[in-house]
């Protein structure tokens, strides 16, 4: 199955021919009666959808009696909120002469009648609202919703970062009933599997990936007349489902943030930036002044010699060297609640961080209050060395760990001074589970929100 897969033509945006996709006959021992439907969209990925359901309509208009489409009004945008953000959605309405609604909640409104006929199917295509128990139990049909993933894994509105940011091997598309009750939750009516090729793939990349599969099992779908009872999946293939449902919820500005000390950070950090753009780091100028910057351009390499672990013989011990700072190996401390020294080296235009296995290097950093730059300038600017100093603390007991505190080059003992445990190699001793990226974004997500950076992320 796989291999049939990878011989379709992949479609890129919305540029997709609607031929190969709808114009093969699908027949149906299943009679309905001419469609009108409320198409209820937002973004790219809903117009895709709605420019194959038009295209279906023009090919049959028998079968597709007519399409409203329903929106959410512009919002305020920009600094000054002058400007107004309409929902992509909006103009490809009008440029294809649909009847437009624009409703920011369901409360007093009643379903349009097209031709003082009544709507008799909801099609809900990455919307943002949720659609009533009034307003489905009021069309003949019920309502339909296509999901980007192999549901019920990764519901939720982010399914695609999400499913980005755990770096899969695979991705699907779901075609389901809208329930009256929650999101994603209602009758999975048909899905469909697709490769993805790991450590590759960047949001925009999949989302053209999937626009149009996302848009073909819909068509099929309505061909097929799966909305009409009995409801009953189409597919003979059963995905298996993971141990533990992965939860597609909203990207917040705390999704974005680095955290170089995880055990995973050498992954996470390069899949992080596939799925979610740019992301920053706050570094602690002094131990009262944060600067956030922000991390372009990243990959996972070797540690370069100068950031290799290095020990000496103490007795029956190892003792845990500090790296060599000086012309060549630099650090900044990481504005966390355990302030991390995060040591780092230029590599000509570019600056190599020090992870716990390996070390990501960044090629551009915006600085708040700055502009982009090359790594080794930005960074530059920010010697921590001029406020701070590193020492290594004796012995902890934990395997494969070092113990490193940051304090303030004063001398001073402040209340701020902290210690940070730094992994080194593994240790098939040190089996202790650590907390995820996301368990600590969101934990940090409430404090964060509060903090507003001259930099937009």
């Amino acid at each position: 199955m796989v291999s049939l897969v990878l011989k379709r033509h992949t479609a890129r945006g919305l540029k997709f021919s609607l031929l190969p996709l709808y114009g093969c006959k699908l027949y149906s021992t299943k009679i309905s009666k001419p469609l009108r439907i409320l198409f209820c969209g937002s973004d790219e990925f809903s117009i895709a959808s709605l420019r194959a359901i038009h295209a279906l309509h023009q090919r049959n208009p028998d079968f597709i009696k007519s399409i409203d489409v329903l929106c959410r009004p512009g919002k305020p945008a920009g600094r000054s909120l002058k400007k107004v953000r309409e929902v992509p959605i909006k103009a490809v309405a009008e440029e294809l002469g649909l009847a437009l609604h624009e409703r920011d909640t369901f409360t007093g409104w009643d379903l349009p009648k097209p031709e003082d006929e009544s709507i008799n199917l909801i099609i809900a295509v990455s919307f943002g609202l949720f659609v009533p128990p009034r307003i489905l139990k009021a069309v003949e049909y019920g309502g339909l919703n296509v999901h980007p993933s192999l549901l019920p894994d990764y519901r939720g509105p982010a399914p695609l970062q999400r499913m980005l940011i755990r770096n899969p091997q695979g991705s699907g598309v779901t075609l389901q009933t809208l329930d009256d009750k929650s999101f994603d939750h209602g009758k999975i009516l048909a899905q469909k599997w697709f490769p993805l090729q790991p450590g590759v793939m960047t949001y925009q990349k999949l989302l053209d990936l999937v626009m149009p599969k996302a848009a073909k099992i819909l068509i099929n779908g309505l061909r097929k007349r799966l909305y009409v009872p009995p409801l009953v999946e189409d597919t003979k293939w059963q995905h298996k489902l993971p141990v533990k449902l992965n939860h597609a919820a909203k990207i917040t500005p705390a999704d974005k943030r680095i955290f170089w000390q995880v055990k995973s950070a050498a992954t996470d950090i390069p899949a992080r930036q596939r799925a979610l753009g740019r992301l920053w780091t706050s570094v602690l100028i002094d131990s009262e002044t944060p600067k956030r910057l922000i991390i372009e351009d990243s990959e996972t390499v070797k540690r370069p010699a100068e950031l290799m672990d290095k020990f000496e013989k103490t007795g029956e011990a190892k003792t845990h060297l500090l790296p060599e700072i000086g012309n060549s190996v630099h650090f900044f401390v990481e504005d966390q609640e355990l302030r991390q020294p995060i040591f780092y080296v230029e590599d000509g235009p570019a600056v190599i961080f020090r992870t716990p296995f390996k070390a990501i290097r960044v090629r551009r950093i915006t600085v708040e209050g700055q502009g982009s730059k090359d790594a080794s300038k930005a960074m530059a600017s920010l010697r921590s060395m001029d406020a701070w100093r590193v020492e290594r603390l004796p012995g902890t007991g934990r395997p494969g760990a070092c113990i490193f505190k940051a304090l303030p080059k004063t001398g001073d003992v402040e209340t701020g001074e902290r210690t940070v445990a730094l992994a080194t190699e593994p240790s098939d001793q040190d089996s202790s589970e650590e907390a995820s990226v996301e368990e600590i974004a969101g934990e940090n997500a409430s404090r964060e929100s509060s903090k507003e950076g001259n930099v937009e992320v």
